[in-house]
């Protein structure tokens, strides 16, 4: 028996939602065939079959949430699977009882890297309830990230740790019994269902997993308005999220708010797990790096003339608009080779100085933000930058990012200038030693060889790591970029 486990989601990324299995449990799988597609915050990823044999188990429905070293289902090394009648080909799969008496024990799923213990939530159900197999039963809250547990079989719950109990990743929290009660509820509904079209409505009082839930609750959406197309009819996180700001909220939702007099003065909002992801990643990049930001500003006039002199033709040409951040682009490479310090990164007593120049380009989603990586900007053109970012931001802005889109970035350009910024210190994305911050153009006066002109004006901002970047390097670099950029044709000659 071969386990399916969750794989690494990459850096920052804790959790993801399965999204789809392709196959069922039952079916004949080869060694790397791709199983089942998990959803992230950031990107989507999928996981394969670990050897040649027959889906043995399932253990995460569609929609639940899982963690890096989750099991996700097993495979039966070496089998095939049985023909199927064609009666029971057309009908749909009853879920698996644990059988002849024996109880299937419910264990504490791994946590994650360094996650030793978590603390039992609340149990959707009590000791003797009938469940059906991949049934959420509880949630397991850790300092990082909370698991969801569901049931191994279909059959009696028998619960062996009560709620709030510290418990460790393999430790028997309860287990499900066979009693010939708990597979026929759970085979009716399905026997009773039409076949699933696509997606249905699901009653408001259907039960939402947790990470459903959240989204729910945050957005206030009606769950009797959402449509479902999880196993089982069931709401998806992905569901939810297609709803956010879709459709007018249910009556019940829509009600006027009340008057603020009756308003609690405070409300306590438990923190998103992605919110807390990024809250610890930018304390661990404050705590690890000597943070410094350096300031400059950049006279536009010059660039603004370029870009409205040839946009046209440039979007005839190439087929895209020409915006900023490839002239910003092109500024950041040219003073990378010039001061490649701000281009390396510190690994243990080491330097790493890095010949090539994939930048980050921070990008803001509904769901968060997220820095996908533009691959060898050295080699572009400002047309094939300006193609290269639209596409990473249309696949961010769609939640199709991939891994090797999210990692290995050299530096980063963030651009607080699009929510109207006008002056800020952006955080080092660990562990790159320099992130450059874009802000608001404003026209403001400047004097201008001895008279007062109105110039359209940004300030700069370049946050660095001082254990490897010195002050006059730091400087020079954040100069270098303002002068190509107030003189564009420095690019073209090299100067």
């Amino acid at each position: 028996m071969a386990d399916i486990l969750t794989p690494a989601l990459g850096e920052s990324v804790s959790e993801a939602s399965i999204a789809k299995w392709i196959k069922k449990v039952g079916d004949s799988v080869r060694k790397d065939e791709v199983l089942v597609e998990l959803e992230t915050d950031k990107v989507s990823l999928e996981v394969v079959a670990p050897a040649d044999g027959v889906l043995a188990a399932i253990n995460a429905a569609e929609g639940d949430t899982v963690v890096p070293g989750t099991v996700l289902g097993s495979v039966s090394e070496g089998a095939s699977a049985p023909a199927a009648a064609p009666a029971a080909a057309a009908a749909p799969a009853a879920a698996p009882a644990a059988s002849g008496g024996a109880s299937v024990e419910i264990a504490v799923p791994t946590m994650g890297e360094s996650v030793a213990e978590g603390s039992i939530g609340t149990w959707l159900k009590k000791s003797g309830d009938t469940v059906a197999k991949d049934e959420l039963l509880v949630e397991i809250e850790t300092d990082k990230v909370a698991v969801e547990v569901s049931a191994p079989a279909a059959g009696v719950l028998t619960i062996a740790a009560d709620n709030g109990a510290t418990v460790t990743p393999g430790q028997v929290i309860g287990s499900i019994s066979a009693s010939g009660a708990a597979a026929a509820p759970a085979a009716a509904p399905a026997a009773a269902a039409p076949a699933n079209s696509g997606s249905a409505q699901v009653p408001a009082s259907a039960h939402l997993s947790p990470a459903v839930q959240r989204v729910v609750s945050e957005n206030n959406l009606n769950p009797a308005s959402l449509s479902a197309t999880g196993p089982k009819g069931n709401i998806t996180k992905a569901d939810a999220i297609a709803a956010i700001g879709a459709a007018a909220p249910a009556p019940v939702v829509a009600a006027p708010a009340a008057p603020r007099a009756d308003q609690p003065r405070e409300e306590r909002v438990k923190m998103t797990r992605l919110r807390q992801t990024i809250a610890r990643r930018l304390k661990e990049s404050q705590n690890t790096a000597a943070q410094l930001t350096t300031f400059n500003e950049v006279d536009m006039t010059n660039v603004m003339a370029l870009r409205a002199q040839y946009k046209e033709v440039f979007e005839k040409r190439h087929g895209v608009k020409l915006g900023f951040m490839s002239f910003f682009t092109k500024a950041v490479v040219q003073a990378l080779h010039e001061i490649p310090a701000v281009n390396a990164e510190i690994d243990g007593t080491d330097i790493i100085y890095k010949n090539h120049y994939d930048i980050g380009v921070a990008v803001g989603t509904d769901k968060g933000l997220v820095v996908p990586v533009l691959r060898d900007a050295d080699t572009l053109s400002l047309a094939g930058i300006e193609k290269g970012i639209g596409a990473l931001g249309k696949a961010a802005r769609d939640g199709a990012l991939t891994m090797d889109q999210m990692q290995g970035g050299t530096f980063t350009i963030t651009n607080g200038g699009t929510y109207g910024s006008l002056m800020s210190t952006p955080i080092l994305n660990a562990p790159q030693s320099g992130i450059l911050g874009m802000h608001n153009i404003v026209q403001r006066p400047m004097a201008i060889n001895g008279e007062v002109k109105i110039r359209p004006m940004m300030y700069l901002a370049l946050s660095y790591d001082h254990r490897i970047v010195d002050g006059k390097e730091a400087v020079t670099f954040l100069v270098r970029i303002k002068e190509l950029l107030e003189d564009p044709a420095r690019a073209l000659l090299d100067l």
